[in-house]
Formats: structure tokens, C-alpha cells, sequence
């Protein structure tokens, strides 16, 4: 009889030991959530490396980590930087805006004068302007004879009229950013620009041009008709943000 009741009262005073120990952990656990810091959650995995909160305690200690290392990459805002948090993190909360920027960064260093590759217009359709310039003089023999002011001279003249479209003021065109991860990539680029830039890019209609190159598609995010004024602006004040443009000329 002795022997049961020691035994019932090593039972209990387990089963209170327990229950304080319960009450002392999530006591512990949400004075962590309180701090909401690194020092605090590693802390708390040290004094509790297996129990109740252990899994939510490691996965919060993980994104505090990201968070920090993503602010470090923007302050810094470098190529370098991007890459190295797209190394650490592969897959995280920050993953693919870093790989957007990265994208941009490489945008941003070719050539503002020059098209992208596949964006060059073909050296066939260029020579109209040597043919305006030959064409210029013909108005001066209208005098002599009626024949310039017949439908097949007017059809000339408004032939000529429309190889003139190319100098128009909406021949330009700009590229925003150029991505491997899809046309959504692409697309999503764009609605983050238009909030960020609202009266820099109102009543633009973009477009996503895939290009398929050795290593991929390449997804191209672009905006067409454009006088040369309005796309140079464009350009310029996006690359002082730290923004990828490239004019396109046409």
C-alpha cells in the first residue's frame, strides 16, 4: 500500500512538473514574439530545442535572417549585392524581386543608344530618306503641265507622304526589363513601374516580345509608338532611379 502511494505521488508531481513546464515554455514564447528578434528566438531555441513552438520559433528566425539581408542588398542596391542574397536565399519571401533587379542591373549597363539584340531594324527598311531627299525637287516642273495635278500624281505624292512615317514623333520605342522567368515576370514589372511612376508612364500600353536565344526565351517588356522626346525622358528617369531602359530607335 505504501509502495502505491509513493508511486501515485511520484505520478502526480510528474504530471505538475509538466504542466509548469508547459506553462514556463509558452510564458517563454510569447515574451520571444514580444522582442521579435533574432537574439530573442535563438535564445528561446536554445533553452527549447525540441517542443511546442520549436518549428514556428526556427521558421521566424529564418525570415527575420531575409528580411535583415534584403535590406542590407537594397541600401547597397548593386549588382553584387543581389546576386549574393539570390545565392543565400534561392527560395524566399524576396527571391524574385532580387531577381528582377538583377535582370535590370544587366538592362541597365548596355548601351542606351544601341537596340537590344533582335530589336534593330533591318538595314532594307532604312534607305527611305535618300529617296525623300531625291524626291523633294519634283513639286518645281509642276508649272509646265497640268499632268501633276492628276490621280496618278496625287498617288505619288501621297505615296511618298507615307515612307515619310518613320521620322513621325511616335517611331520610338523603349524596353523595361528583359526576363528569363516568364511573360508573368514581365507583366508583373510593368504594374510595379506604372505605381511607382504613375505620371512618368500614363496612357502607355506595354508589350511582352519573347525572343528566343541559345540559352532560353527571353521575355522582353517593351513599350512601342513613342516620339523620340518622351522616350529619352523615359529612359532618363528610370536609369536615375536605378531603373533598366534602353531606347530604341527606329
Amino acid at each position: 500500500m505504501v509502495v502505491i502511494n509513493k508511486l501515485c505521488l511520484v505520478v502526480a508531481l510528474a504530471a505538475v512538473l509538466a504542466v509548469s513546464g508547459c506553462s514556463r515554455q509558452q510564458s517563454d514564447w510569447q515574451k520571444t514574439r514580444t522582442a521579435n528578434t533574432t537574439d530573442a528566438y535563438e535564445l528561446f531555441l536554445k533553452k527549447y530545442p525540441t517542443g511546442e513552438f520549436t518549428a514556428q520559433a526556427q521558421a521566424r528566425v529564418k525570415e527575420l535572417y531575409e528580411e535583415r539581408d534584403w535590406q542590407k542588398a537594397r541600401d547597397t542596391d548593386t549588382l553584387e549585392g543581389y546576386q549574393a542574397f539570390l545565392k543565400q536565399y534561392p527560395e524566399g519571401k524576396w527571391t524574385e524581386e532580387a531577381r528582377i533587379r538583377v535582370e535590370n542591373f544587366t538592362l541597365a549597363s548596355a548601351p542606351s543608344n544601341t537596340p537590344p539584340p533582335g530589336a534593330q531594324t533591318p538595314p532594307e527598311t532604312s534607305p527611305p530618306q535618300p529617296i525623300l531627299k531625291k524626291a523633294a525637287p519634283a513639286p518645281k516642273p509642276a508649272p509646265k503641265t497640268a499632268a501633276s495635278n492628276t490621280p496618278a500624281a496625287q498617288g505619288t505624292r501621297a505615296a511618298q507622304g507615307t515612307r515619310a512615317a518613320p521620322k513621325s514623333s511616335g517611331a520610338y520605342a523603349i524596353q523595361l526589363g528583359a526576363f528569363k522567368s516568364g511573360a508573368d515576370a514581365a507583366n508583373k514589372r510593368w504594374t510595379k513601374l506604372e505605381k511607382e511612376y504613375p505620371k512618368l508612364l500614363a496612357g502607355l500600353s506595354p508589350k511582352v516580345s519573347p525572343k528566343k536565344g541559345g540559352s532560353g526565351t527571353l521575355y522582353r517588356l517593351q513599350v512601342a509608338s513613342l516620339s523620340e522626346a518622351r522616350a529619352g525622358s523615359i529612359c532618363k528617369t528610370l536609369k536615375a532611379h536605378s531603373q533598366g531602359c534602353i531606347l530604341i530607335h527606329p
